[in-house]
């Protein structure tokens, strides 16, 4: 196999790897990335001390916020290879730009998920052992993990021969991993779904949900990333594809803002217990009015739809509060579902609201999950610079 047509280009050697082009942005985002990195190392070494004791989760609030970063990263993954495959599965146009970017991006994340749920499974390994040799087929989390597994072989292979301009390969590959994708995903949302002794999340909401948050997630990705790769300097060819996924996201968080004013009002409706009394809760936190609501929907919707789609600056500045917001809505996702006790609770023995069970990361967590952030970072500059991610015509189909 010839390498050169893996990395094309003089520039995408080991040596270009260490060239550093000495902006303020750049000194700042390197520093940044060292930081988390180091910080989510430092943490991870007090987990492998302490155990789980190092963590805020109790009995009665099991799931912490690994759980919710680890739904942040995936979510992320499937979002950019859905819009990845708008361009060379579906073969639209202005989308065709993207390809190489956004599954690359879409590998990173999945891989910095998994860095992430590693260190809240206990026993990784083993579980992948048993995972093979004792499937669970009728559980969701069993499912989860085998199509995510599957997912990531599938959208590797993807970059693979879309990086060597086989077409025909990338695409059925392509179309293998946005199907997997799809099912994983869906069933990611499943996994709260199906959780009958949890009324807030059981029901059929949270598979479409997934979805549709995914697609909104991966469109700002992309604004991020070519807002990066150009530095705010966009060729027409970029241009005219980042107008276009402006269009696209408004719809996309039109429809989610409508989802969610009905998960509310259905949520609401009736006052069923440990359902309506909880969404009543859920509506007047902070984290859902101002994270999810503000930042991760209203703000860049109304960008879009007073500007027709065409303040492109303006939706990548906009783009770095509204992944502020994904992270609240996979956070509060993972808390709210938990705020109803499973058993009698003390008076303010886990609660800061009577019968509400509270939960506050500790600081081990929040280096883990925060930190993960410059792993990503990392494994982006490495792809970026050992790679050409740009398209070519070479890149037509």
């Amino acid at each position: 196999m010839n390498l050169n047509k893996i990395l094309p280009y003089n520039k995408h050697t080991l040596k270009s790897f260490f060239s550093f082009e000495f902006t303020v942005l750049n000194v700042f985002m390197f520093l940044l990335t060292i930081g988390l990195v180091t910080a989510m190392f430092y943490g991870i070494g007090v987990y492998l001390v302490q155990g789980h004791h190092a963590y805020g989760v109790t009995r009665q609030h099991a799931w912490g916020l690994l759980i919710a970063m680890y739904v942040f990263f995936v979510v992320s993954s499937t979002g950019l290879c859905i819009m990845s495959s708008l361009g060379h599965v579906f073969n639209i146009k202005e989308f065709q730009i993207i390809g190489k970017r956004a599954i690359i991006g879409a590998i990173i994340a999945i891989l910095t998920g998994f860095a992430v749920i590693a260190f809240e499974i206990g026993h990784p390994v083993r579980m992948v052992i048993y995972n093979i040799l004792t499937p669970g087929l009728s559980s969701a989390i069993w499912w989860m993990g085998t199509l995510y597994g599957l997912y990531l072989f599938f959208i590797i292979l993807e970059f693979f021969f879309l990086n060597n301009n086989s077409h025909k390969y990338s695409k059925i590959f392509g179309l293998a991993g946005l199907v997997v994708g799809l099912a994983a995903h869906s069933n990611l949302g499943a996994v709260f779904g199906f959780l009958v002794a949890r009324p807030i999340a059981n029901g059929p909401f949270f598979p479409l949900y997934f979805i549709l948050s995914a697609m909104v997630t991966g469109s700002y990705l992309l604004f991020l990333i070519y807002g990066w790769r150009y530095k705010m300097k966009f060729p027409p060819e970029v241009e005219k594809f980042m107008v276009t996924l402006a269009q696209v996201l408004g719809l996309l968080l039109a429809i989610l803002i409508f989802f969610e004013i009905w998960r509310m009002l259905t949520a609401i409706y009736g006052q069923m217990p440990e359902r309506g009394d909880i969404a009543v809760h859920i509506l007047t936190s902070k984290h859902f009015l101002i994270g999810e609501v503000l930042l991760g929907m209203l703000i860049p919707f109304v960008i879009i739809i007073f500007s027709k789609g065409r303040a492109i600056k303006a939706l990548v500045y906009a783009s770095i509060i509204g992944m502020v917001g994904i992270f609240w809505m996979r956070y509060d996702l993972v808390h709210d579902t938990q705020l109803a006790p499973m058993m009698p609770l003390k008076i303010h023995e886990y609660t800061s609201a009577p019968g509400l069970v509270e939960y506050t990361p500790s600081a081990v967590e929040w280096m883990i999950s925060i930190g993960a952030i410059g792993l990503a970072f990392m494994m982006y500059y490495a792809a970026d610079k050992f790679f050409n991610l740009d398209h070519t015509k070479e890149d037509n189909h």
